[in-house]
């Protein structure tokens, strides 16, 4: 039996396990049925907001993510350049690391407004400092013989170095981090949502909740799910074998 398979036997009996556990335990509101989680994905994508928050918390998302991407990379080769900057701001990172974004965002608040800058500011912080160690971890693993035939080659010590040089070689590292960083941002952008104005899946979710509507919010969250899952393995995983198959770090699998 291939995977897709038992993914999909899997997935029905799931299904029907759900339909069946509402109907003999009856949770009535508490926990949706899924013939009323299909009506609502239907309410919500046809006459509802479901569509236009889902996308406004896609294009949120990947602003942050970019975002979070550049800076932890930048701050992770930084550390890995410079002891003083590593003993320093990178102990302080390691301390911002343990805090959850969402309790920045009152600060956010403060300092921006309820708007999608406040949403986007605590969403790259929720996935930065994940970066930062992910990329910093990746380059201060890069053999040293690499460095030196690099700059033998004439590649230098500054900026030709580190993205010809540095970026790929610690890749395999920092791969694993961006797939973490990925889940951490959609974390903090659903946490950032619940509270600052504008649509998004966050809000829509915190509207299921004053209106006692939880067909609504699971639908919420298994788009979040589906979304994350779906990015995960068509995007990152993919990239990430093709990167370990490159660098002769895993077999190419035919």
């Amino acid at each position: 039996m291939s995977t897709a398979l038992r993914r999909t036997l899997f997935l029905v009996l799931l299904l029907i396990a759900w339909e069946a556990g509402f109907r003999i335990f009856d949770w009535g509101w508490k926990f949706p049925s899924v013939t009323q989680t299909v009506q609502a994905f239907y309410d919500g994508f046809v006459h509802g907001q479901l569509l236009e928050a889902t996308l406004e918390s896609i294009r949120r998302l990947l602003t942050a993510f970019i975002l979070s991407i550049v800076i932890g990379t930048v701050l992770g080769f930084l550390f890995a350049k410079y002891r003083f900057l590593d003993d320093t701001l990178g102990f302080l990172v390691v301390a911002l690391q343990t805090i959850p974004s969402i309790a920045w965002l009152p600060f956010a608040i403060i300092w921006f407004g309820m708007n999608d800058f406040s949403v986007i500011f605590i969403t790259t912080l929720g996935a930065t400092w994940t970066m930062a160690m992910s990329s910093r971890t990746g380059i201060m693993n890069i053999p040293r013989i690499y460095l030196k035939a690099a700059q033998t080659m004439g590649t230098g010590d500054g900026f030709k170095m580190f993205y010809q040089i540095m970026v790929p070689a610690a890749f395999p590292h920092m791969i694993t981090g961006v797939r973490v960083a990925w889940a951490f941002a959609w974390r903090a952008l659903v946490a950032g949502e619940l509270i600052a104005k504008g649509v998004g899946l966050g809000q829509l979710l915190q509207d299921g909740r004053n209106l006692a509507d939880t067909a609504l919010m699971l639908c919420i969250v298994i788009i979040i799910a589906v979304l994350g899952t779906l990015s995960d393995h068509f995007c990152f995983k993919r990239l990430e074998d093709t990167i370990l198959v490159r660098y002769g770090l895993s077999a190419k699998q035919k």
